[in-house]
């Protein structure tokens, strides 16, 4: 059996800031992940969107945040696990926590960090147009280029479906967005931003039927309440409908759960001895779901399973620009 001073599951942007700032108080760490890649839903659905909401940079793009995390994390050397899922858990005061992986293989550790997003994810498909799935329609846009001086429809009404209008704005030979409701979800300045720029917007429609030969060449989209259709140029189809949620056996370790989310208290500990949870997985009171909070859940995380690592050390690790203490 392997043992690591803390176990991190999930190698989202929570989880590679917990992997540096267990390094930084001088754990031994192992990063755990069921995709194949670091980086969780921003390396598997965004790497081309631009992020706002981290502190220190006006905007980042995905990729760049992600390697620069793993940069930060790798000073300190922790070992990854990925492409492999942790399947059970066994924890005590006494003995610490030791994980099942699949395929057999054990973990232990003083110390659990949870910061697994959301779990895995699937996307809501579009009630049509199944056959062009790979042939013009697409759940994500991990690369922006691919989509170069074609017509861009974009089926949704929030974040991610204003993000990538904005992001292929200078791409893109056109883009629309359709939405099936006459409000956006998107945050408020994002449609502004949008609202102002050459993007066609779309509202209480929803996409009727998908014609092309090889590849899409056309949406038809009708009205839902007039019954008015209208016909646009495409060539890509983004379907921005969100996805479906699963967080897998960790729903079955004996977590305190609300709706897929782990309950934590201010100091991140579950209600499980030597568990914690930060990110988007972790819920409390007041929560907000930002990124930049996942940095500071993350970090609180490591200090206050501190004691149960290293007897010696206290929760407060001193400041950073003073070196650890």
């Amino acid at each position: 059996m392997d043992e690591f001073d803390v176990a991190i599951v999930g190698a989202g942007p929570s989880g590679l800031y917990a992997a540096y700032y267990a390094g930084f108080r001088g754990f031994s760490t192992v990063v755990i992940d069921t995709l194949t890649e670091p980086g969780g839903q921003i390396s598997a659905m965004y790497p081309e969107k631009n992020i706002f909401d981290v502190a220190g940079f006006p905007q980042i793009k995905g990729k760049a945040l992600i390697s620069g995390l793993l940069e930060q994390a790798n000073q300190f050397a922790p070992e990854f696990r990925l492409g492999t899922q942790v399947e059970d858990l066994a924890t005590s005061e006494t003995d610490g926590v030791a994980l099942g992986l699949a395929g057999g293989t054990k973990v232990r550790c003083k110390a659990l960090v949870i910061t697994g997003g959301i779990g895995s994810f699937t996307p809501r498909e579009l009630p049509v147009g199944h056959e062009w799935i790979g042939r013009g329609i697409v759940y994500f846009v991990p690369s922006l280029e691919a989509h170069r001086n074609k017509d861009v429809v974009i089926i949704g009404g929030g974040d991610s479906a204003f993000d990538w209008a904005l992001s292929l704005y200078e791409i893109a030979r056109s883009i629309t967005i359709v939405h099936r409701r006459d409000t956006f979800r998107a945050h408020a300045a994002t449609v502004e931003k949008v609202k102002k720029l050459d993007i066609r917007l779309i509202t209480n429609s929803e996409v009727s039927t998908i014609d092309g030969e090889d590849w899409v060449t056309t949406v038809t989209v009708t009205h839902k309440d007039s019954g008015e259709s209208v016909i646009l140029q495409a060539q890509t189809l983004v379907a921005a409908l969100g996805f479906v949620a699963n967080i897998g056996p960790i729903a079955e370790w004996g977590l305190e759960l609300n709706k897929r989310r782990i309950v934590v208290d201010s100091a991140m500990c579950t209600n499980l001895p030597r568990v914690y949870a930060a990110g988007d997985i972790a819920v409390y009171p007041g929560k907000v779901p930002l990124i930049s909070v996942g940095f500071g859940e993350a970090a609180t995380a490591i200090n206050n399973a501190t004691p149960w690592i290293d007897i010696h050390q206290g929760v407060f690790p001193g400041h950073s620009s003073g070196g650890a203490e």
